[in-house]
């Protein structure tokens, strides 16, 4: 294999690692009927004027297995906080005490998880369009290599190793789907 067809099989490898890496940092989102601080992941307030993650203007806590507790570092901001969870549509209402805001989360009925099951399966399912798409274009990189002079053996080794990668995040996508539906599900 030449060294560009290499270097092509290597960015492959990359590149579906990191769509791996977004749909577990989507999946740690979605969450399974206990408290985590990844719920509030991606809540901007608005600090000043400027959206701001909310872990960067509070301190966010697990109390205990449902409830989230979040301590801004300013008094003043306990509103916007809680306009922005509110906005958010996490599915959660925020309890303002003057100093804390609590988020409880409800215990899950069987309905809410399968919605949250599908939910994991969507993400799996733009995962996999994303890991698609990256086979795609290094196929479509071989195939000019091969029009540059490649021979067609060459090519034809190099589409296999990237369906190979391919058929390999395509499982891990699925097991991680498979894995976030068991959590979601267990009682």
């Amino acid at each position: 294999m030449t060294e560009e067809l290499g270097m092509i099989i290597d960015d492959v490898s990359v590149q579906m690692k990191k769509a791996i890496s977004h749909l577990e940092a989507e999946l740690s989102k979605i969450r399974a009927g206990k408290a985590t601080p990844q719920v509030v992941d991606g809540i901007y307030v608005d600090y000043y004027g400027n959206p701001t993650p909310l872990n960067q203007v509070a301190n966010v806590t697990v109390a205990d297995a449902r409830t989230i507790s979040i301590q801004p570092w300013e008094k003043n901001m306990l509103q916007a906080i809680e306009r922005a969870i509110i906005a958010s549509n996490i599915g959660l209402n925020p309890q303002n005490d003057g100093n804390y805001i609590r988020l409880y989360l409800p215990p899950l009925t069987e309905e809410r998880r399968k919605e949250f099951a599908k939910r994991a399966f969507g993400e799996g399912e733009q995962a996999k369009v994303a890991v698609r798409s990256i086979r795609r274009d290094s196929i479509e990189q071989i195939k000019k290599l091969q029009k540059d002079g490649l021979s067609e053996d060459a090519a034809k080794d190099g589409e296999t190793a990237v369906q190979g990668v391919t058929d390999k995040f395509i499982a891990l996508v699925d097991q991680h789907c498979k894995d976030k539906e068991k959590e979601i599900m267990t009682v």
